[in-house]
């Protein structure tokens, strides 16, 4: 693939879905900091029990959502940005009315399924009575995502991140204050009751239960929130209708066959990475009980699975995640020009600013597991710590693994993750059971399952990316540059922590000082080594600001032009 600067220039003025993906990226990582920082206290008042109910519940719940609700931002800004691409803003605005109603009556179905059906699911398939409490909760939450999903998706097709990122913030904060509160009014109401009963568990089920109503508040304020933005910008939707001169009007039967058609395999490929968390907690569950373990103890390490580990690991996954959002819609555009060079140059980019995030993030977890375990909950036990070494490698393998599915996507090849996940799938289940029964690798078996089906989606939907398109992993500039700033940071930064930990000791100046290190470490070698191009960074938001910083400080290398 040939890059030139004048290429990657043009590319940066024409098309700001780096930016909008940038400002997504900022907006998710910041509500998922607020969700390690109100988990804190959460898992405290909930105990690694009541984390394992909560985790639990949630996993049903997404679920529920995915069917629900979250293949329609994808779905909805696919077809919403070629109706646009095409001329058609008649029909970008019959698409989001006919999504609308798609949303409202398939987020009612699946309400009332997960509610009525909680205690069989609870008692029978997850083999966790108690957990039925938090599902039940989270339930109403099904209906006000679904009806969020397609109006965020709606934005996001026309390029515009804003009222999603805005709307996140909202909803993360209304939870990180219901579910605290929520937790520790119904603990205690849990553990009265517990006592009456002689259920030593009803204590953290019922705090699992008030935790999730945060969930439920949290979306409904984001929900009001988003339809005043609608309501707000109705006027520019009426006049994309009178501004329609290709004459076409898709009717709404044939909109919802479209809509369907894609929600679907994004639906699939997507709700496999909850199926797969779900089979996974639901044999954990199974074995351990099998191998002599009381539910006590299987969930309290379920607890720190689900409270600890995969909080921590969402962190910087969120980000290639949001990623995800702005490059659909960029790349179906793309496509439609029949622009091979302007593809290529895409995933070129997304795949590099990736890489350059999550790489530098698996090496910190790797280096700084224990401190980052001590400093935020407190445990300086070696589950934690060894969970969260080994999701070093999950955040990377996962991260690709997500952007590459949504590069498929945008490349009108939507059945592909979905089928490349099903194969992923049968070869993870299959490693994971051998994990738990001839290893008897116990709750280390959950993380090492993930790397095992993350590195799987990664080589099929890469190889397949490549027949479609001819694209070929640039290594160097996407993998071997990152890697090697990651290297020299994770040096200093433990060095830091060591001398740190040493001379003043405490939790939070050596890990708090190794982190600040980390990150001025890893921005000065990485542009040093011309990871980034002078186009990269000028497609960032703020990109000509932050150029000419850079160059200001001398951080760019000399004569630096990405090739």
């Amino acid at each position: 693939m040939a890059d030139t600067p004048k290429t990657r220039i043009r590319t940066a003025q024409n098309d700001d879905f780096i930016a909008q993906g940038a400002i997504l990226a900022v907006a998710t990582v910041l509500t998922k900091v607020i969700g390690v920082i109100y988990r804190i206290p959460l898992a405290n008042i909930l105990g690694d029990a009541g984390n394992g109910f909560y985790g639990y519940a949630y996993q049903i719940y997404a679920m529920a959502l995915m069917v629900s609700s979250l293949s329609l931002p994808t779905a909805v800004s696919k077809l919403v940005s070629a109706k646009l691409a095409a001329g058609q803003k008649r029909n970008s605005v019959r698409v989001f009315r006919c999504s609308m109603l798609f949303a409202a009556v398939v987020g009612v179905v699946i309400t009332a399924v997960v509610f009525f059906g909680a205690e069989a699911v609870s008692v029978h398939a997850m083999k966790s009575p108690l957990s039925v409490y938090a599902l039940k909760m989270l339930a109403p939450g099904l209906f006000l995502v679904a009806i969020m999903a397609v109006i965020r998706g709606y934005f996001q097709g026309m390029g515009s991140m804003m009222p999603t990122a805005v709307s996140q913030i909202i909803e993360q904060l209304i939870r990180a204050v219901i579910s605290i509160a929520g937790a520790s009014i119904f603990v205690d109401m849990g553990t009265h009751a517990g006592e009456k009963a002689g259920e030593e568990l009803l204590g953290p089920a019922y705090g699992a239960a008030g935790a999730t109503l945060g969930t439920v508040l949290g979306a409904l304020i984001a929900l009001i929130f988003l339809l005043f933005v609608i309501w707000a910008y109705r006027g520019t939707m009426r006049r994309q209708y009178r501004m329609d001169r290709t004459g076409k009007e898709d009717s709404y039967r044939h909109i919802l066959k479209v809509l369907v058609l894609t929600a679907v395999p994004i639906l699939f490929s997507t709700a496999i990475y909850n199926i797969n968390q779900i089979l996974d907690l639901t044999i954990f569950n199974h074995i351990m009980e099998a191998q002599g373990y009381v539910e006590e103890e299987y969930m309290a390490l379920q607890g720190i699975y689900s409270g600890k580990y995969d909080t921590l690991v969402n962190v910087p996954l969120s980000i290639p995640f949001a990623l995800c959002s702005s490059v659909v819609p960029s790349l179906t555009a793309a496509v439609a020009t029949r622009s091979r060079r302007l593809v290529h140059e895409k995933i070129d980019q997304t795949l590099r600013l990736t890489m350059v995030i999550t790489i530098p993030c698996g090496v910190g977890f790797l280096v700084l597991a224990s401190p980052l375990m001590v400093l935020l909950y407190n445990d300086a036990g070696k589950t934690a710590a060894y969970l969260l070494m080994m999701g070093s490698v999950v955040v990377v393998f996962y991260a690709w693994a997500s952007i590459s599915n949504s590069i498929l996507h945008g490349l009108n090849h939507i059945s592909s993750p979905a089928k490349n996940a099903c194969v992923a799938l049968v070869i993870h289940l299959i490693a994971f059971v051998v994990m738990m029964t001839v290893f008897k690798m116990n709750v280390y078996a959950l993380a090492a399952g993930n790397i095992v089906f993350a590195v799987c989606m990664c080589y099929l939907n890469q190889r397949k990316v490549h027949k479609v398109c001819g694209f070929r992993l640039n290594i160097r500039d996407t993998f071997v540059k990152p890697l090697i700033a990651s290297a020299v940071m994770g040096v200093v930064t433990y060095a830091v922590y060591l001398v740190l930990d040493i001379l003043v000791g405490g939790r939070w100046i050596p890990a708090s000082a190794a982190i600040i290190a980390a990150m001025a470490v890893y921005v000065v070698v990485v542009l040093k080594i011309g990871t980034l191009s002078e186009a990269d960074i000028e497609a960032l938001p703020m990109g000509p600001r932050l150029l000419r910083l850079c160059k200001k400080l001398h951080l760019m290398p000399s004569g630096a032009e990405y090739e």
